[in-house]
């Protein structure tokens, strides 16, 4: 099987599973996991950032973070195809009873100067007040696309001038770093808070860590605990987490690449319409004329490779660890034969 579903998909390799199988391990809510606390810490250090709370999921930290960055009946400010707004199940009206506003940007990214206009007069009773700005980068829907830094410099001083609070949702962060060749203390310098996840680009099961300031994670493990999220001996888990931080991240150059020879055989195929530029690991495609984008779907699955549509006429595959070279030949070659 050839799994290009998602880059969730990965099983942990042989040297991850020893690094968790030999982990020590505690009651994390007690802070007594070693292994956990490493992380946390170990993360926070890479983006030169105080403090990292360890959670199940990126959905559970940009939750936690949105929590406890606003008040009931503010407003969050982010693109229209940001996951927090698509794919986190209205938790920004459930956990934190806020109003969203949203942009319609390139590919999933916003710029600074459509922030500074969606920013609502604190002083008018009839809006919500703008509290909070999040980004996503790499943009899932936007097919994996990259910000450029200097247009989050340019966000953060609209923020500042405008006392917004600033969170990334980095859940592929990683492929953005390694794409544009930038660094982690860049992102810990003009972020007041950053989602990373472990388990998608990375390869860990389970996990993502939330970054910040001292006196924030301290609040963000209260709501943490409100939301359930205390694993006790998650140091299994968090174990495989550090596995991934120092073994799996320059590696990602080879799912960019992947991505990039895939959409080199779509574009020359007459049932392929806009292919979204390939950027990191994340291949967005037009299916039209003798074939739909399910048909297409349906005619890989018989040769045991495994997309999904996105729309009617849209399709993405996203590239990992466990595709190797030979299975994306393999792709190609069925691809070239359609």
């Amino acid at each position: 099987m050839i799994d290009f579903r998602s880059d969730t998909v990965t099983r942990p390799s042989a040297g991850m599973l020893e690094a968790m199988m030999s982990a020590k391990v505690g009651d994390d809510v007690f802070g007594e996991d070693t292994t956990v606390n490493r992380l946390e810490s170990m993360a926070a250090d890479m983006f030169g950032m105080e403090a990292g709370l360890f959670c199940a999921s990126g959905t559970m930290t940009n939750q936690i973070a949105i929590k406890v960055h606003t008040q009931p009946g503010d407003e969050v400010i982010c693109d229209f195809l940001s996951h927090i707004y698509q794919y986190e199940g209205g938790g920004i009206a459930v956990n934190s009873g806020c109003s969203v506003r949203l942009l319609n940007g390139d590919r999933g990214r916003i710029t600074a100067e459509q922030v500074k206009f969606a920013i609502n007069n604190a002083e008018d009773v009839h809006k919500p007040i703008s509290k909070l700005v999040s980004l996503e980068n790499t943009a899932n829907r936007g097919g994996g696309s990259c910000y450029d830094f200097e247009e989050i410099r340019s966000i953060r001083k609209v923020c500042d001038e405008n006392r917004l609070a600033f969170h990334l949702d980095g859940a592929r962060l990683f492929n953005a770093l390694v794409a544009k060749n930038e660094t982690t203390k860049q992102y810990g310098e003009v972020f007041d808070t950053i989602s990373i996840c472990l388990s998608k680009g990375l390869g860990i099961p389970v996990g993502s860590v939330l970054l910040g300031p001292k006196d924030f994670i301290k609040k963000a493990r209260r709501v943490r605990k409100v939301l359930g999220g205390g694993m006790r001996q998650a140091g299994f888990l968090a174990a495989a987490g550090i596995y991934a931080l120092e073994n799996n991240i320059q590696r990602l150059e080879q799912d960019h690449l992947h991505a990039k020879q895939i959409a080199e055989v779509l574009q020359h195929k007459d049932f392929i319409g806009e292919i979204l530029p390939v950027e990191t690991n994340i291949l967005i495609f037009e299916v039209k004329g003798k074939l739909t984008a399910q048909q297409f779907v349906e005619k890989m699955k018989e040769h045991d490779v495994h997309m999904f549509t996105l729309s009617p006429t849209h399709v993405r595959i996203v590239t990992h660890l466990d595709i190797s070279p030979e299975m994306t030949e393999r792709t190609i070659q069925i691809i070239d034969q359609l």
